[in-house]
This record gives structure tokens, C-alpha cells and sequence, in this order.
């Protein structure tokens, strides 16, 4: 059993304990790779400043690189007696190399080590996420490419609306991850910032090295004042759920359409069969199950941001319940990760009925292509809509791929502009 930090020989309550720990000590395996790393850091740190001799930093060093090994193995198992992985680091480093193991805590507190674990763990999935997304986007890009002139029916309301094509369609999604990209950079540069040396929240009597530990950990940057690095807790996970929902309610969108178009009644789109599963009673099914669970992972992620923005509703410094944080963090951007992971697969194995798609495109479709055709003519606006509007039942059909050649503004089917949209797509990847 790991010595507690903050153990000062006092009686323990188990039933205290295993309220207070719950399963942090479960989460901290997943951040005990960068709890390693940044204690590395912060004893590279501490010698420089004279507060380790070079004997007792390399012996720190050699011991924590082999911890780090023996995690990457699967050999370092945390356990409920651990409370957390930096009781378990210090204590395995103590076990190690005695007197060494109990100076590495110096200059530190729990709040800035779980603080810099957390960011270097957010700043890796915030770049997964961003990697994701913009895979997905490429995907939809190559489809809207392919099917750039194959006609589909353009909705409003869930009814028919105007003529549209499968492209027009696909760069929709496109333009909207991409946009979802910008906001998921843009917070990784809000969690790009070391807190490390900011120790319980108000610094410490020691001139530490923050701005070489945070550039040894690849940082952009020092999160400057302490206070404000425990106040940012929470608020900057609120922040990275945000941008992960950004990233889901965009497939949110796809999975719906995908569900909708898929249906026996449209039949427009057929599922990749991986993707399905059958029906335990109904041989016939072939049911949507990830494009449905690709609309309920918005709500997981959802979820988990109203939670934690309901726990950071507190005074200034640190606070018990900001380590309820660090699950809804992990939970939301695990649903995030997963639901784009699969996206580029998805969008790839889509199978088309492009003449489905175009018997769909009813006479009534060419309604507003009339009007606009009436205006042009002189005929104001107004009056070309209400004239069009009586007489909806005796319109003849139309020629849908003219119809989308002719809207010819920037964007619309007939100018998808996708080259400038494969620009903005690149741009993201060279960041």
C-alpha cells in the first residue's frame, strides 16, 4: 500500500477513503504515463536550481524511466490502496532509492501534478480528435468530389424542397468539420499552457525552472499565475467538451441524415454491412446500429459538459470537487474519439441508388427554379412566387441536372467550390 501524500500519521477511515479516492485511482492509470513524464521534467527542473544534486537527478531520472518502461509494458498496475499515481510514483521511488524518492515532491503539490497530467493527456486528444475529424472530412471531400453532379433531392422541414446533389450534400459535412477542427485547435492552444510549479495555487518560496519544464514537456507556454491554473480547472475541460460536442454534433447530423436516407421508404443510401447488425427475431434486418449510436454519442458528450460546468460553479483555488472533473472529461472525449474514429470507414463503404435518388426528385421541386426563372424575366419576385405557388399541380418535371448546373453562387451545386475546401483542409493538416 503507497504512503498517502498527505498522510501525517493520523487515523485513517477506510469507508472515508474509498469515498474521497473513489475511482480516481482507475482514471490515474490512463494519466500515469504523463504523470511520469512530467515528474521527469520537474526534477531536471529541481537540479537545475541546486535543489538536487546531479547524483540524486540521475538516479530519479534512470528510476522513473524505468517505471515509465514498466508502464508501457502493462507491469505498473495501480490499485485502490494507491489512492492515485502520484502517492504510487513516490512511494515505488522510495521503495527504488530511499531518501532520493522523498525529495521529488519538492516545489510541487497534487494540484499542479494532476494539472499537468491532465493537459498533456487533453493536448494528445485534442490532436487525435482534430486527426479524426479532418480524416472524416477528406472522406466526405472525396465523396462530394465523385458524386458531384448526382442528383438528390434537397429537403427542408424533412419535404421536398429543391433539386441537390449527393455532393452539394457531402461538402455540407465537410465545411462543418472543418469548422469543428478550428474550434478543437483553437482549445488546444487554450490547454497548451505548463501549470507545473504553480504547486497548491499560490506558487512557492523556491525560483523554479517553469519556463525550462515547460518547454521540456512541449509546451507553447507557462500558465503564469498559479491561482488562475486551479481555477482553470474545470473551466478549460468544460472548454475541450465543448469542442469535442462541436465535433460530434456534426456526425450527429450525418448519422441522422444517413438513418433517414437509409430507410426502405427512401432506400437513397445503403449502410457498409460491417456496420449493421441483424434482428434476434426478424431475419430480414439489417439495422443501423453505429449511425444510431453516432447520434447518441452527442448526448454522452453533452452529458459529461453539463457536468462538469455544474462542478466549477466555485470560489477561487482548489477545491475537492474539481477532481469530479477528470472522469466526464475522460468519458466525453473517449465518446468523441470513438464516433470520429469510425467516421472515414463509414462515409467510404456508403453504397448509392442514384436512380432512386433521382425518381425522387419530384415536379414540384422545380417550383422556386420557376420563379427564379419568372424574375429573370422581369417579373417581380413576389408575384412570380405567387403565380408559381397556383399553379404548383400543372408543373411539368424538370431536368434536375440542370437545374444544379444553373445555381451558379459560390458554394451552390453548380459551384461547390471543393478545391477551396480541400485548401482550408490542408492548411488545418500543416498546423
Amino acid at each position: 500500500m503507497s504512503a498517502r501524500l498527505w498522510d501525517k500519521g493520523g487515523a485513517t477511515d477506510a469507508q472515508m477513503l474509498r469515498y474521497t479516492s473513489r475511482d480516481d485511482w482507475q482514471l490515474d492509470q490512463r494519466l500515469l504515463a504523463y504523470d511520469l513524464r512530467a515528474t521527469i521534467a520537474h526534477v531536471r527542473g529541481l537540479a537545475r536550481i541546486g535543489v538536487l544534486s546531479e547524483a540524486e537527478r540521475d538516479a530519479l531520472v534512470r528510476e522513473l524511466e524505468a517505471l515509465a518502461a514498466q508502464n508501457e509494458a502493462g507491469a505498473l498496475r495501480l490499485t485502490e490502496d494507491d489512492e492515485d499515481g502520484h502517492s504510487a510514483i513516490e512511494a515505488a521511488l522510495v521503495a527504488r532509492i530511499g531518501d532520493a524518492g522523498k525529495k521529488v515532491h519538492t516545489g510541487r503539490s497534487r494540484n499542479d501534478q494532476v494539472l499537468v497530467a491532465m493537459r498533456l493527456y487533453e493536448r494528445d486528444a485534442l490532436d487525435e480528435l482534430a486527426e479524426h475529424a479532418s480524416a472524416g472530412a477528406r472522406a466526405l471531400l472525396d465523396l462530394a468530389r465523385r458524386e458531384a453532379e448526382t442528383p438528390m433531392p434537397g429537403y427542408t422541414h424533412l419535404q421536398r424542397a429543391v433539386p441537390s446533389s449527393v455532393g452539394y450534400w457531402a461538402a455540407s459535412f465537410v465545411e462543418g468539420l472543418a469548422d469543428a477542427v478550428d474550434v478543437v485547435r483553437a482549445t488546444r492552444a487554450l490547454v497548451d499552457r505548463c501549470p507545473l510549479g504553480g504547486a497548491a495555487g499560490f506558487g512557492v518560496n523556491l525560483p523554479l525552472d517553469r519556463v525550462g519544464v515547460a518547454r521540456e514537456l512541449g509546451f507553447a507556454g507557462v500558465a503564469l499565475n498559479p491561482l488562475a491554473s486551479q481555477t482553470s480547472r474545470g473551466l478549460i475541460e468544460a472548454q475541450i467538451l465543448a469542442a469535442a460536442w462541436q465535433v460530434v454534433a456534426v456526425c450527429r447530423r450525418l448519422a441522422w441524415d444517413l438513418s433517414l436516407f437509409a430507410m426502405s421508404e427512401l432506400a437513397f443510401v445503403r449502410l457498409p454491412e460491417a456496420f449493421t447488425t441483424g434482428s434476434s427475431i426478424m431475419p430480414q434486418k439489417r439495422n443501423p446500429d453505429v449511425v444510431e449510436l453516432m447520434r447518441a454519442a452527442c448526448s454522452v458528450v453533452q452529458g459529461a459538459l453539463a457536468e462538469v460546468q455544474s462542478i466549477v460553479a466555485l470560489p477561487s483555488g482548489y477545491h475537492r470537487d474539481l477532481q469530479l472533473t477528470k472522469g466526464p472529461t475522460m468519458r466525453g472525449l473517449d465518446e468523441a474519439l470513438a464516433t470520429s474514429r469510425l467516421l472515414p470507414r463509414l462515409v467510404a463503404g456508403l453504397e448509392l441508388d442514384r436512380e432512386r435518388m433521382a425518381r425522387a426528385i419530384t415536379p414540384e421541386c422545380f417550383a422556386t427554379d420557376r420563379a427564379v426563372e419568372l424574375a429573370v424575366q422581369g417579373v417581380p419576385f413576389r408575384e412570380a412566387y405567387r403565380k408559381v405557388a397556383a399553379e404548383i399541380a400543372a408543373l411539368p418535371a424538370g431536368d434536375a441536372a440542370a437545374s444544379l448546373r444553373a445555381r451558379v453562387s459560390l458554394g451552390a451545386p453548380g459551384n461547390l467550390a471543393l478545391d477551396d475546401l480541400a485548401r482550408r483542409l490542408e492548411g488545418q493538416q500543416a498546423r
